[in-house]
C-alpha cells in the first residue's frame, strides 16, 4: 500500500508548470478576436454611412456614374475586410488545432497511473523537450529551438512564433531602432490600455531624445506636442524633465539629463518590452526550465551549498570530491536565491571535532586524512578548506 501512494501520479501538481500552455493560445485567439471586431465596426461604421450619402445623393439628383463610383468604393472596402477575415480565420484555424493538442497532451496525463508506468517516462520527454524549446528561445537560439521541435514533433506544443517575433523587437531596440516596437503597440493597444502600461509613452520619449540629440529642436518640439504632451496627467514629472533637455547637450554632466542621452537606454527599453510581451501573453518572466528546476534544488539546497569552500572543482586546496548538483558550476548560482530545504533529522559523524576555524568533522576521518596528505605527527588538515592545524587546537564537540 504504501509503495502504490509513493509512485501514484498527482496530475494536478503537474499543472502548475503547465498554465502557459493554454493561456498563450487563448490570449492569442482573443486578440484575433478583438482585430477582427474592430475592423468590422469600423468597416460597419463607413458603409453604413457612404450608402446613407449615396442615397440621399442620388435622391437629390446625382449622376448615375457618381453613384455606382460610390457603390464601387464601398464594395472594395467590405472585400478588404473579407480578406482580413479570411487571415484571420486561417490563424484561428491554427490556434484552435494547437489547442486541441495541447489539451489531449495534458489529457495523456490523467490517464497515466502511476510514476512508474512507462507512458509517464515517455511524456515527461515530451515536456522536457518542451521546456528546452522555450528556454532555446528565450535565448535567442530560435533556428536550434525550431530545429529541436520538428525532431522531436512538438511544434503544436510550443510557441514558436510569438517567440521569434518577441525577439526581433528586442533586437531592433537594442539596436538603436524603434519603428518595430511601435507598430506593436499600435497592434496591442487595447490590450495595453486595460494594464496602464507606459511602453509606447517611453517609446516615444526615446524618439524625442534622439531628435534632440540629433539638434533637430524643430521636430523634436513638433514630436513632443504630438505623442508626448497627452501623456501629461501620466507622466507629469518625466515631461517636465525632457522638456528642460532642450537645453542641455548630448554631453552634459548634469543630472537626470545625463542619464537620458546614456546608450544604456536602449537596453532598458527591450528589458521593458519584454516585460511587456510576457505580461499581456500571461507568460513567466522566468525561463520554464529554470522553474522546473528551482523546485528540485531547493529540495537539496543546504547552507554549505553557497560556501566560499563548497566543492573542490572552486577550491585547489581542498581535498574532497562533491556530487551535490547545487554546489556545481552550472546550478550554484541558479540555486542561490532559492530557500533551503527543511530537515526535521540532523546527521553527524562519530566523534566530532570543531577545528579553530569553525568546522566540524569526525575524529576518525579528519585524522586519515591528514595521514593520507603526509602531515606532521599532531598536525591535521582541513579537507574542505585546506588549512591546516596543530592537533592540539581541535576542540571534542558534543551534541545536546
Amino acid at each position: 500500500m504504501a509503495e502504490n501512494t509513493t509512485t501514484k501520479l498527482n496530475a494536478e501538481s503537474h499543472l502548475l508548470l503547465e498554465q502557459p500552455l493554454l493561456r498563450l493560445p487563448y490570449e492569442l485567439s482573443r486578440k484575433n478576436f478583438k482585430s477582427l471586431q474592430r475592423s468590422f465596426e469600423r468597416e460597419q461604421s463607413h458603409v453604413l454611412s457612404a450608402l446613407k450619402s449615396t442615397a440621399n445623393a442620388a435622391l437629390s439628383g446625382q449622376s448615375g456614374s457618381q453613384t455606382l463610383s460610390s457603390l464601387d468604393n464601398m464594395i472594395s472596402r467590405m472585400k478588404g475586410l473579407k480578406r482580413k477575415m479570411e487571415v484571420l480565420q486561417e490563424e484561428e484555424k491554427i490556434i484552435q488545432e494547437h489547442s486541441c493538442l495541447r489539451l489531449q497532451h495534458l489529457q495523456d496525463l490523467y490517464e497515466i497511473p502511476s510514476l512508474a508506468d512507462v507512458k509517464y517516462d515517455e511524456w515527461s520527454r515530451v515536456r522536457l523537450n518542451r521546456l528546452l524549446v522555450d528556454y532555446l528561445l528565450r535565448s535567442g537560439y530560435a533556428e536550434s529551438a525550431r530545429a529541436l521541435a520538428r525532431e522531436k514533433g512538438i511544434e503544436a506544443l510550443v510557441d514558436l512564433d510569438v517567440f521569434v517575433q518577441c525577439h526581433r523587437i528586442e533586437e531592433s531596440l537594442r539596436n538603436g531602432k524603434t519603428a518595430e516596437g511601435l507598430a506593436w503597440c499600435a497592434e496591442h493597444k487595447p490590450m495595453m490600455k486595460k494594464t496602464n502600461n507606459n511602453l509606447e509613452f517611453q517609446l516615444r520619449l526615446q524618439q524625442y531624445i534622439e531628435l534632440r540629440r540629433d539638434e533637430n529642436l524643430l521636430a523634436a518640439r513638433q514630436h513632443a506636442q504630438r505623442y508626448i504632451a497627452p501623456h501629461t496627467d501620466s507622466h507629469f514629472v518625466e515631461i517636465h524633465t525632457a522638456a528642460a533637455l532642450l537645453a542641455f547637450p548630448p554631453d552634459t554632466t548634469t543630472e537626470p539629463y545625463k542619464s537620458m542621452y546614456a546608450p544604456s537606454r536602449w537596453s532598458d527599453l527591450a528589458d521593458l518590452f519584454i516585460k511587456t510581451h510576457h505580461e499581456l501573453f500571461s507568460l513567466p518572466a522566468r525561463p520554464l526550465l529554470h522553474i522546473a528546476l528551482s523546485a528540485g534544488l531547493s529540495a537539496l539546497k543546504t547552507p554549505s551549498c553557497h560556501s566560499a569552500y563548497a566543492s573542490s572543482s572552486s577550491n585547489a586546496s581542498s581535498s574532497t570530491t562533491t556530487v551535490c548538483p547545487i554546489c556545481s558550476t552550472e546550478l550554484n548560482e541558479l540555486a542561490r536565491g532559492l530557500p533551503y530545504a527543511h530537515h526535521t533529522k540532523s546527521y553527524v559523524e562519530n566523534d566530532p571535532v570543531v577545528l579553530p576555524n569553525g568546522r566540524i568533522y569526525g575524529r576518525d576521518r579528519l585524522m586519515q586524512m591528514s595521514a593520507k596528505v603526509g602531515l606532521e605527527n599532531g598536525e591535521v588538515k582541513d579537507p574542505t578548506t585546506g588549512e591546516i592545524f596543530e592537533g592540539t587546537k581541535i576542540r571534542k564537540v558534543y551534541i545536546s
